[in-house]
């Protein structure tokens, strides 16, 4: 694939590692390309990092013609960069794609885009531990006429920031408050694509645990509201009586990358694993009875974030003393260690730059 390249005229420079939050300092350019019906994906390039010009009758503005990934580069010990499962993140966005009625991209073209892109930019990928260079590849409508339709042309970018600890908490575990009003998503919606919708809706939930000082909310089911879901913007674990349940993925839930990374370790390590249907009484008993063992959140922003107490209706109960699990830290301390090419890759997970 042909991507012309424009230099920046005003380079920036690497933060140093104390300063970086998340998603708040971006890199100084970004990759473009551009669809229509007639002649597919076309004008591949990259260019310095800048504010993206709508019509204001632009499909994504009225209609929320839009889908996202997140995954990140990471630097070695050895200073090189290196990827963690990037067909996932193509394979899954090509869904999310789908499922909105927007152009999917040939996976050969998305990751050789990637790829290009991130050797252009690997400067900005930062050595300190903890930290790394997170990519947000995205895509929107842009038809320029109203009316719901199917989109005929969409534009395709990928912006990058350095970054740090997800939470300000960082590893340590984090108060989750159970959401009993709002719901996320539900089966046959948009709750397995990654789209903006999903996680706007989230937002007001999200304020009301904030405000209440918990970190995120605990997601139950949309037409039952019994059976959980999510938190927040990840998916969730819990060790119960020796067994890692998870909740299944039925069309309302993300397909984590994380998730299933997690998945596949816990297995190959000879652990118990249930992907089930799991109700928010089983989850109060197991917490009363004190079986409720570990429970943690997983993505790519946080890797894994250990949840130290839930509240339910404003009963709070703590997990695990409020401490972080050995088995949440193992799978904290493998992933990363993978991730970063401390720890042996015996899946073929990483794609070196």
């Amino acid at each position: 694939m042909e991507i012309s390249i424009t230099k920046t005229t005003c380079p920036g420079t690497l933060p140093e590692a104390s300063t970086l939050g998340f998603g708040k300092v971006f890199t100084d350019h970004m990759f473009i390309m551009e669809y229509n019906a007639e002649k597919g994906w076309h004008d591949a390039k990259i260019v310095p990092f800048q504010k993206i010009a709508l019509h204001p009758a632009s499909t994504v503005l009225h209609y929320g013609s839009e889908i996202f990934e997140g995954l990140k580069a990471y630097r070695t010990l050895e200073g090189n960069v290196q990827l963690f499962r990037p067909m996932e993140n193509i394979r899954r966005m090509n869904r999310s794609a789908e499922r909105m009625c927007l152009p999917q991209i040939p996976e050969d073209m998305f990751l050789e885009a990637l790829v290009k892109f991130i050797d252009f930019e690997k400067d900005w990928v930062p050595s300190a531990t903890g930290t790394s260079l997170y990519i947000r590849p995205f895509m929107f409508g842009n038809d320029e006429t109203l009316g719901v339709h199917s989109v005929k042309n969409a534009t395709f970018v990928i912006i990058t920031s350095p970054v740090g600890s997800y939470y300000k908490e960082g590893i340590n575990p984090v108060r989750i408050m159970i959401e009993d009003e709002d719901v996320r998503a539900v089966r046959g919606g948009t709750g397995e694509a990654k789209c903006g919708g999903n996680y706007a809706a989230s937002n007001r939930a999200g304020e009301r645990a904030e405000k209440k000082g918990y970190s995120q909310v605990l997601w139950l089911d949309g037409v039952h509201r019994k059976y959980i879901e999510e938190v927040g913007a990840m998916n969730v674990m819990f060790k119960i009586n020796g067994e890692v349940v998870t909740p299944m993925l039925a069309g309302s839930i993300l397909p984590g990358i994380t998730r299933k990374s997690i998945l596949e370790l816990l297995r190959k390590e000879g652990y118990k694993v249930s992907e089930r249907l799991i109700s928010i009484e089983e989850l109060a008993k197991a917490l009363e009875e004190g079986t409720l063992e570990e429970a943690w959140g997983c993505g790519t922003a946080a890797v894994v974030s250990p949840i130290g107490e839930l509240c339910y209706k404003d009963k709070k109960y703590v997990i695990n003393n409020g401490k972080i699990g050995k088995l949440t830290q193992h799978l904290y301390d493998t992933l990363t260690g993978i991730q970063w090419g401390r720890v042996e890759d015996q899946f073929g997970w990483v794609y070196k730059i």
